[in-house]
C-alpha cells in the first residue's frame, strides 16, 4: 500500500468520523434547544434519532418537556408587619413552548429561580405574618400566578403551582409565640371549666326543683349519700346533723299507724 493511499484511508476514516458526530438521539420528553446553521436559527428537533449537519450547524441544548422542581429559599424576607422571616419554598413547572425558552432568555431556569424568588418576597412583604403561618396555600396561589405571568411571556414556562415547605422565625419571636399560645390553651381551658360549672349548677338547680315537688325522693337521696360515705372505708367517721330527714316517716301511712297502735298498747299496760 503506497503513501498516497495511506494518507487517502486516514482522510475518509477523519470525514466518517466527523459525518457521524451529526447523530443524536434524544428522548419522548427531549427537545434540540436551539440548532443553529450558519448562526441563524433553524428549528427544534427531537425525540428520537435526529441529524444536526457537523461544522456548519450546532446544538446548542437540550430542553426538558416534563414537569421540574427546583427548590429555592428567600432570607431575611420582612412582611407586612415587619416581621423578618425565612422561608423555604419549592416550585413546579413545566416547559411548553421550548423554541421560546431557547431564543428570549439566556438560561430558562436560572431566570425561572430568580424570578420566583423575588416574586415570593414581593408577596410576602404584602401580607401578615400570620396570614404567613395559616394561610400557605393562598400565598403559594398569588406567587404561582404571577411568576407564571412572567416566564410564559418571555420563555414559554408554565408555572403549575409554587408551595412553602418551612417558614423560619427568629428565636425570640419563636418564644413570644410559645408563650402567647400557652397563654391561649390557658384561656380555653379556664372557658371550658367555667362552662362545666354553669351547666352543672343548672343541672343542681333542676334537681333541687324536683327535690321540692318530692319530698321522698330528698329523703332517699340523703339516704343514698349517707350510704356512699359508709362505703369508703372502715375509719370513716360520719357526723349526722340532728334534722336528718327520716325517709318514709311523715310519707308512709302504715308506718304511722304501727306507731299509733304501739303508743296504744303502751297506754293502756301503763297504770
Amino acid at each position: 500500500m503506497t503513501p498516497l493511499e495511506i494518507v487517502l484511508i486516514i482522510v475518509l476514516i477523519i470525514v466518517l468520523i466527523i459525518l457521524l458526530s451529526g447523530i443524536h438521539i434524544l428522548k419522548e420528553w427531549e427537545r434540540g434547544g436551539v440548532v443553529l446553521t450558519l448562526g441563524r436559527f433553524t428549528g427544534l428537533k427531537g425525540p428520537g434519532i435526529i441529524y444536526v449537519t457537523p461544522i456548519i450547524s450546532k446544538m446548542n441544548q437540550v430542553i426538558s418537556t416534563r414537569i421540574q422542581a427546583v427548590s429555592f429559599k428567600t432570607e431575611s424576607t420582612f412582611t407586612k408587619d415587619n416581621v423578618p422571616i425565612n422561608v423555604d419554598a419549592v416550585m413546579y413547572f413545566q416547559v411548553v413552548d421550548p423554541q421560546r425558552a431557547a431564543l428570549n432568555v439566556e438560561n430558562y431556569l436560572q431566570a425561572t429561580n430568580y424570578s420566583a424568588q423575588t416574586t415570593l418576597r414581593e408577596v410576602l412583604g404584602k401580607t401578615m405574618f400570620d396570614e404567613v403561618l395559616s394561610e400557605r396555600e393562598k400565598i403559594g396561589e398569588a406567587a404561582r400566578q404571577i411568576i407564571d405571568e412572567k416566564t410564559e411571556t418571555w420563555g414559554g414556562v408554565k408555572v403549575s403551582s409554587v408551595e412553602i415547605r418551612d417558614v423560619v422565625v427568629p428565636s425570640n419571636l419563636q418564644e413570644a409565640m410559645s408563650r402567647q399560645a400557652a397563654a391561649e390553651r390557658e384561656r380555653r381551658s379556664r372557658v371550658t371549666l367555667a362552662l362545666a360549672e354553669v351547666e352543672a349548677a343548672q343541672k343542681m338547680v333542676e334537681a333541687a326543683n324536683q327535690y321540692v315537688d318530692n319530698p321522698t325522693a330528698f329523703q332517699l337521696r340523703w339516704l343514698n349519700i349517707l350510704y356512699e360515705i359508709g362505703l369508703e372505708g372502715k375509719g370513716t367517721l360520719m357526723m349526722v346533723p340532728i334534722n336528718t330527714p327520716a325517709a318514709g316517716l311523715v310519707s308512709n301511712p302504715f308506718t304511722i299507724k304501727g306507731m299509733t297502735e304501739s303508743t296504744g298498747d303502751h297506754a293502756e299496760k301503763g297504770p
